[in-house]
Order: structure tokens, then sequence, then C-alpha cells
């Protein structure tokens, strides 16, 4: 009796070993394998292709195009990422409308100028190539800083826009002022102020590495800050221009950095000093909307120390949706990327907009 309940306790433990390495296994193959590159190869498989359209000030505008399945749908990414951002909803998307998603200047492979970065040139930009490559009406959905984006053209282009979908955008915490109410935001604590401090030093010429070193997120890693930081230095010196992937680290933590090659600090700078947002009226831009409006917004949250851990207060938000005339508002647990932690609410939230407009 003893010699059996001994060879089941053995077999318990030898199913909790495998068990163990094939979820460890599985752990390291997503963080080296990330289901971003899957959510690509659909993208491209949807019919999606990469094109760029130049415009008459020269600067040029970089783009994804999918088949032209119905009405036009434009998408406008947020800070430090590319059009490939989408990816997760672009072929969902693809079957029901013909989408737009394009590079924000300073990102991607869109002009890299810092006389275009702010929002009044760059929604500019995108009226132009509304006009000249899309060729009708659309919606326009943006996120974070494209939230806003998406809010000027809805404001400055009534005739070009037809629905606006406003993806957790930083609304009246977009300045340097509102960033720094309180205890501050995380984008100001952990992307401006680090980007400033990274251009005013000489001693690193590697901003991942950098970030890695400085950044508000990494002082939250606890023990595991320093050894991070020394993977990603060591994977940026054997592999320079290359988003770090290390088979350790979750991806989760990693995937900004993953894009940050094709940004100009420069951008992120703008909001540092506030020039990305001058001459623009924040309340007056909402007011001047006219067409059917969703607001997406990501549960506010805070940190231990006090810092928004989100796009804007709720105060922020009630004025947001004070301001606009005709304005659904859609609030989720998630983290600021709804399109990409949230696909398919993503989707909901397009497809009710469409329907807004019946």
């Amino acid at each position: 009796m003893k010699i059996k309940k001994m060879q089941v306790v053995l077999i318990v433990l030898a199913f909790l070993v495998i068990g163990s390495v094939a979820v460890l296994g599985y752990f390291f193959y997503r963080n080296l394998h990330p289901i971003d590159d899957r959510y690509l190869q659909q993208t491209l498989a949807a019919g999606f292709t990469e094109q760029t359209a130049a415009l008459d000030n020269g600067s040029v505008i970089n783009y994804g195009e999918g088949p032209d399945n119905g009405p036009a749908l434009l998408l406008i990414h947020g800070q430090g990422v590319s059009w490939e951002d989408y990816a997760a909803v672009l072929p969902e998307l693809s079957k029901n409308y013909h989408v737009f998603a394009v590079d924000c200047f300073g990102h991607g492979q869109s002009s890299h100028d810092p006389a275009l970065y702010s929002c009044a040139a760059n929604g500019q930009a995108l009226i132009a190539f509304m006009e000249r490559v899309i060729g009708e009406t659309c919606f326009v959905s943006g996120h974070s800083s494209g939230g806003i984006l998406a809010a000027w053209l809805g404001a400055n282009a009534p005739e070009l826009v037809c629905g606006v979908l406003l993806e957790d955008p930083p609304l009246f915490s977009v300045t340097p002022a509102e960033m720094q109410e309180g205890s501050g935001c995380f984008a100001w604590q952990d992307t401006f102020t680090t980007i400033h401090s990274f251009q005013n030093q000489t001693d690193e010429t590697d901003f991942v590495v950098y970030y890695f070193k400085h950044g508000y997120m990494i002082s939250l890693f606890g023990g595991l800050k320093e050894p991070v930081a020394a993977a990603v230095a060591t994977f940026r010196a054997e592999h320079p221009g290359q988003g770090p992937r290390i088979y350790w680290i979750p991806y989760s933590w990693l995937r900004l950095m993953n894009t940050f090659d094709h940004y100009d600090l420069a951008f992120g700078e703008t909001f540092y000093d506030g020039s990305w947002m001058n001459g623009i009226d924040q309340e007056a831009m909402l007011k001047m909307i006219s067409a059917p409006t969703i607001y997406l917004k990501a549960e506010t949250n805070y940190g231990q120390d006090g810092v928004l851990y989100a796009a804007n207060s709720d105060e922020d938000a009630h004025k947001v949706q004070a301001c606009l005339s005709a304005c659904e508002t859609m609030t989720i647990k998630s983290g600021h990327d709804i399109h990409y932690e949230h696909p398919d609410f993503f989707i909901s939230a397009v497809k009710n907009l469409e329907n807004r407009t019946k």
C-alpha cells in the first residue's frame, strides 16, 4: 500500500513538473514571439498594403490601406507607435470598412520634421490626406494624442468627417501645466520628463537603454529594476536598432520600446514644452464638433504615489462630455491601449458610431 501511495505521489509530482516546465516554456516563447507578430501577419493577409502620400508642403504621410469593403475609416495612432499598432483590429475592421491607418509626423515612415510637430500642422496635413487620398467623407478614430487630432479634424473639417471616435485621449490633461497637476500623470512622469532629460545629457546615446534606467515605470519594478535595465542594455548592444525581446521579461513591459527607433524624440519634447498644443483651445475645439461622437474612456486609477494612471481624470472626462453636443461615452476597465487590449470592444464602438450616423 505504501509503495502504491509513493507511486501516486511521484506521478503527481512528475505531472506538476511537466506542467510547470510547459507553462514556463510558453511564457518564454510568447515573450520572444509576441501576439503582435501574428496580428501583423493577419493584417497583411487581409489585404493591407503600406503606401505613402506626398503632400504639397513637401511632407510625406505613410499609411496602411485595407481593401475597399465599405465606408472610409481613418485611424490615427497614439504616441510612440505607428499605423501597425492597430493590427489587432485591422483584419476585422477591413471586412466592413475601407481602412486608412496613418503614421503621424515624427512616427514610423512619415516625415520626421520638427516644424510639423504640432496638433494644427499635423491636422492640416491630415485634411490634405483626406481630400487627396481618401476622397470621401469618413469616420475618424484617434487614440491618445491621435484622439486629440481626431477631435481637431471633427472641429476643423466637418465637411470631411461623418463621425468621430475618441479613444482615451488626454483632453484637459495634455498641456505641461495640466499634466503636472497634483502628483502628475503617468505620461508626464514616465515619458515626457524622461525624453527631456535624455535630450539634455550626453552620457547615453540610446534612448531605449536610458529609459530602462531612468523611466518612471521601471522604478515600479522593485528588485527587478536593475536586472531588467541591464538585460535591455545588453540586448541593444548585441542587436543595435532592434526592439528588445528578452525571454524572461514580459513583452508587455517592452512593447512600447519596440517601436521607439522609428519615433522622433523631438515630437515628445513638444509635449514637454507645450508647443504641440499651441493655439488650441480644447473646450472650444470640442464644442465645434457637430458629427456624432463616441468617447471611449479607460477606467481611471491612481498609483500609490498619487500619480494618475490614466489619460485623464474623471473630472476631465466630465468636461469632455459636457463640451460635446452629440456624444456617447463608453467606459471599460482597461489600460490605455483599448484597441489592443480589448479589440472586440473597440470594433463594437466603431460599429456603434456608424449606427449613430444612420
